[in-house]
């Protein structure tokens, strides 16, 4: 895509997504991606102060192009169901419908396997498998009336991991067959369901884990290059692709 692909894709009246991980990152950059498109996005994240930094960025896109675009804040974990379902309600009662959820909230310890605990183990699948599985049950009915789309976030790690990854690489498998049956029971109703599984993308997440002598950063994608292949699905010609995982890495 070339840098101004994003600009030529434009939502319909109202459009509406829920995006978790917002706060930083892959999230940042796909919220103002869709911002820029005209779409009311729903931010989630844990840290509140994170979320009012996306939340200034969106605003500054939509300002003069998409003045009726609108931002919600809500602070939570996607772990939790019930603040998952709790999302949905406000979403619908305050934007008023959902068009798309982006499951891109994750976790990724880097750990061998003597050292991953139960409760490492449990995290991983808790944040990237959980999360998504319980937005997507408590959207599906407002999805289905919208007949929008899922957008999981995966990760090259699903099959080709580092060592280390040994939670996280099959908690990403994991998610990609996740998008395999959003799109089997999602089908019928009108619900499309994509994978996006980028490579090493240059994030706080990633520096965290793996040092530029392991990963040089000229082998790495930008936040911005996931955020309009999720575009892309949306509202771009990888619409079409419903039920794939989409790998995306450096050349």
């Amino acid at each position: 895509m070339n840098d101004n692909a994003s600009a030529t894709w434009t939502c319909p009246p109202g459009f509406t997504a829920i995006l978790t991980g917002a706060g930083r990152g892959i999230g940042r950059a796909t919220a103002i991606e869709l911002s820029r498109a005209g779409a009311s996005v729903t931010l989630v994240a844990r840290t509140a102060g994170d979320l009012h930094e996306t939340a200034e960025l969106c605003t500054e896109a939509t300002r003069s192009a998409w003045p009726k675009a609108r931002t919600l804040l809500i602070s939570a974990d996607v772990t939790d169901s019930a603040a998952m379902r709790h999302v949905v309600d406000r979403t619908l009662a305050t934007l008023g419908r959902v068009d798309a959820i982006i499951n891109n909230a994750g976790y990724a310890p880097m750990k061998p396997i003597t050292e991953t605990d139960d409760a490492t183990w449990r995290r991983t699948f808790d944040v990237n498998v959980g999360g998504a599985f319980y937005l997507a049950r408590e959207a599906w009915s407002a999805l289905a009336s919208s007949r929008g789309a899922i957008v999981n976030i995966s990760s090259e790690a699903a099959r080709d991991p580092l060592p280390g990854f040994v939670a996280y690489a099959p908690a990403k498998a994991a998610v990609n067959m996740l998008t395999t049956m959003f799109h089997r029971e999602g089908k019928p109703l009108g619900i499309r369901a994509y994978g996006i599984a980028p490579a090493g993308v240059e994030t706080e997440m990633l520096r965290s884990i793996v040092s530029a002598d392991l990963l040089p950063v000229d082998q790495t994608l930008e936040p911005t290059d996931v955020a309009r292949a999720i575009v892309a699905c949306l509202l771009g010609p990888t619409r079409f692709a419903s039920g794939e995982t989409i790998y995306i890495h450096r050349q």
